[in-house]
């Protein structure tokens, strides 16, 4: 549920995400009673009873079954035609859900074996040439397979792959398809890659000399006054990026050809661009992406705000998807998701990014403004079965990677939307600095690799929050890790509200730890880290004193809603 206060000023078009019971249901919604007052399918105002609103994802029956689930998926989303090598990851999991059934041998009728390699060829669909061919370990998972891109012509359209497994004595046999996009560079224009290794992206344009630089997008979404006047342009960009913020979601109530953009180029300004007013109506999608698609700072499009909250129709915004792929395959499209659980399968299905906004600071989590209880099949508190705590960011992430896996799905990149505001009587008040930080830190240690707080012009004061942390974890050495590995977590024994995890990236090992409770915590705190440390190279965030001790990192008291970025030296053996 977002909040209405960004309006003012804007088209009449773009008022399409506001509260269920304010706007026209459309015919195609989804869900149980569409023309009563509903919010991630529940209806939220008096007077109307209680129902199960239905759309949950939930794991499938395992039957206490093994089965192997092999997936596989190039490394990048995208590859240019500069370059010469790509790679495929490939995993090889034991699941009890998907996949093919699995038994621990295989025999030609003479010999048998343990099952523990899958031989594999990964070929090209249409012509059977091989790109890959190897062998993955029963139960290994992101393994990466590289390839000569001299086997592909550059083209706009994806190659169709396939991998063909067996046991090594080929009486096990399994078959998976994937794609591959190989195109034309775009030297004047942008380029993005998701690197679906690790969940971040890469961007390049002429600025970065055409070659591919990690990126984390930290920022906000930016509404701009629509004035076409160039100085005011300037002044807006230079003072949104001028103390760390280096994107924007750029919220549009003005002409796509306004010379906002042109400031956005000029000062390295990279934006995602909003088209959730116009999404659901193609051929508008068709002309503004036509408009957009060759700017240098463009590095992502954004089509749908909220659909599973207002219940859209499930093929919308995958059709605006498929369009925007045709026609600009440079840029990946991004969905924001409100609810906590109603059919997060069909409407994630549109996205190449995933984004999620809850807003937990302020709220009343069990009684809402419309006078109605908040549980799960009742009500609109302002954040979709939240508790009214900071955990609900890490809840909700830790929610849609369990929901990927019960589907079976490759994991997107997920983005958060922080709360940076209050009001309309859903939100009482906006997050303190220490909050805001600590929801941020959250969402990193659950693997979130951007940013974007709902909305600028808002408060200065978290705008210098947010300005500051971004300057750290959007640039070296902070970024790298984030966007060169994945999290793990760090137990923290004694301390259940001290949330901690970990990225290694070659020798050396980030460690967050955060408070996320409001009160400080006395005396000494000690981890134990998953690997022997031979130094603290610096504390990247947070004034606390860490220290080595034992093998420990450890630190003398932990403040209320404190955040720490640790950097070491991991013990050579």
């Amino acid at each position: 549920m977002r909040s209405l206060t960004w309006t003012r000023g804007l088209a009449a078009a773009v008022l399409s995400i506001g509260f269920g019971g304010a706007l026209a249901q459309d015919p195609s919604d989804t869900g149980e009673h569409p023309d009563w007052p509903r919010w991630c399918g529940k209806v939220y105002e008096a007077g109307y009873p209680s129902f199960e609103p239905g759309g949950h994802t939930v794991a499938p029956p395992s039957n206490d079954s093994t089965f192997l689930h092999v997936q596989f998926k190039a490394r990048h989303s995208i590859y240019l035609s500069t370059e010469s090598r790509a790679s495929f990851v490939v995993n090889a999991v034991l699941s009890p859900w998907h996949g093919v059934a699995y038994e621990n041998s295989t025999s030609d009728g003479v010999n048998e074996d343990p099952f523990t390699d899958l031989v594999f060829s990964i070929n090209l669909v249409d012509s059977d040439v091989p790109l890959v061919e190897s062998r993955i370990s029963i139960n290994e998972t992101g393994k990466e397979f590289g390839f000569d891109l001299s086997k592909l012509e550059p083209r706009m359209t994806p190659y169709d792959v396939v991998l063909f497994g067996a046991s090594v004595y080929g009486d096990r046999n399994v078959t998976v398809k994937s794609e591959v996009v190989y195109l034309p560079d775009n030297p004047s224009g942008s380029a993005t890659k998701i690197d679906n290794l690790h969940g971040g992206l890469l961007f390049k344009n002429p600025d970065t000399e055409g070659e591919f630089v990690p990126f984390l997008p930290y920022g906000y979404y930016g509404l701009y006054n629509g004035s076409n006047d160039t100085a005011a342009a300037d002044d807006f960009v230079k003072d949104y990026k001028g103390k760390g913020l280096n994107a924007i979601i750029s919220l549009a109530g003005f002409a796509d050809t306004n010379v906002v953009y042109d400031s956005m180029d000029k000062q390295g300004l990279r934006y995602m661009f909003d088209l959730r007013g116009s999404y659901k109506n193609l051929t508008e999608t068709e002309t503004r992406v036509n408009t957009i698609k060759n700017r240098t700072e463009l590095f992502a499009y954004w089509t749908a705000d909220e659909p599973d909250g207002q219940q859209v129709a499930f093929d919308k915004t995958p059709a605006a998807q498929s369009l925007i792929h045709t026609l600009d395959p440079y840029h990946p499209v991004a969905i924001t998701l409100n609810c906590r659980d109603y059919y997060f399968g069909p409407y994630s299905a549109g996205g190449d990014i995933l984004m999620q906004d809850p807003y937990p600071i302020g709220i009343n989590s069990t009684f809402s403004k419309w006078g109605t209880a908040c549980n799960a099949t009742l009500g609109d508190c302002g954040c979709d079965n939240c508790d009214g705590v900071v955990q609900d960011v890490s809840t909700r992430l830790d929610a849609l990677t369990t929901y990927e896996e019960w589907l079976g799905r490759w994991p997107l990149p997920k983005f958060h939307n922080p709360q940076v505001f209050h009001g309309e009587d859903y939100w009482f008040r906006d997050p303190t600095a220490g909050e805001a930080r600590t929801m941020n830190a959250l969402a990193f240690n659950r693997g979130a690799t951007g940013i974007f707080g709902w909305t600028w012009p808002g408060s200065r004061t978290l705008f210098d929050v947010h300005s500051q942390m971004a300057s750290v974890v959007a640039n070296q050495p902070v970024r790298n890790f984030f966007l060169g590995a994945k999290p793990s977590p760090l137990a923290v024994e004694g301390f259940e509200i001290v949330d901690a995890a970990y990225w290694v990236k070659g020798d050396r090992m980030l460690v967050s730890v955060v408070n996320g409770g409001y009160d400080d915590i006395k005396g000494q705190m000690s981890i134990a880290l998953p690997a022997s440390a031979s130094e603290i190279e610096s504390v990247a965030f947070g004034d606390l004193a860490w220290r080595l001790e034992g093998g420990l990192l450890v630190v003398d008291g932990l403040p209320a809603m404190s955040t720490s970025l640790v950097i070491l030296s991991i013990a050579s053996n």
